[in-house]
């Protein structure tokens, strides 16, 4: 069973799709109109995956703009449904990367298989987990990141805070850390505590307490509850 978010403002193509879904297994988080709506319903419900008309008459922004404000708070695959395959229109949907297109009318069966394939691809594509290569939501775009070049992440309040090789600063993207540490599963990760997640290949030096990073001056407290575990995956050797 997938949650799904519904953003469209056609109210019975709305109750059409939630019946299709609901039919197929699946459960319908909330059903909106505009992007106001859907960020309020991401924020009280995390979905799978939403479901956005590109062409939203009664909001002030359409379905792309809203999409990409969805994003920058919970990364998902996201399928457009749009009457509109206007080239302009398509290529500024394409910066969104998604998962599909429903052209105005689809069919039911249609629509059900496309919300299975989108999700599955996802939970298998290498980009979810095992690519090096991240696509992350920054102002009006994405940003590429590669994971093998970051030293550790850390939380701060609704943003994340990336610390890279060789930059001094870190770079800071608005999510939480709980959406964006999946994409951060291999081994080479440990979650140090609820708000740092380290790449292990960059710990330096390790104190009772403490850890230092490659290249950062200030070390990060190590949690008494997961000090044992870490000393088991940084393999230390004891004094005999």
């Amino acid at each position: 069973m997938l949650k799904i978010l519904i953003v469209e403002d056609e109210v019975i193509t709305a109750n059409d799709i939630k019946e299709t879904l609901e039919k197929a297994g699946h459960q319908v988080t909330a059903m909106t109109r505009n992007c106001k709506e859907a960020m309020a319903a991401v924020k009280r419900q995390l979905p799978d995956l939403a479901l956005i008309d590109i062409q939203l008459a009664k909001s002030p922004v359409d379905g792309i703009a809203t999409a990409k404000e969805l994003l920058s708070y919970h990364l998902m695959p996201i399928i457009y449904l749009t009457a509109n395959s206007e080239s302009e229109t398509m290529q500024r949907a394409k910066e969104t990367l998604p998962a599909a297109y429903l052209l105005k009318p689809f069919r039911q069966q249609e629509l059900v298989v496309q919300v299975e394939l989108a999700y599955a691809n996802r939970k298998t594509s290498p980009t979810a987990a095992e690519s090096d290569t991240l696509y992350l939501p920054i102002n009006k775009g994405y940003e590429k990141l590669i994971k093998s070049e970051v030293l550790y992440l850390a939380a701060d309040g609704a943003y994340v805070k990336v610390y890279l090789l060789n930059e001094e600063l870190p770079r800071l993207f608005s999510m939480n850390l709980g959406h964006l540490s999946p994409y951060f599963s291999s081994t080479h990760f440990y979650k140090l505590s609820r708000s740092v997640l380290v790449n292990l290949d960059y710990v330096e030096r390790l104190e009772r307490s403490q850890l230092w990073m490659r290249s950062q001056p200030q070390p990060l407290q190590i949690p008494d509850a997961n000090r044992a575990e870490l000393m088991r995956k940084l393999t230390v050797v004891r004094t005999p």
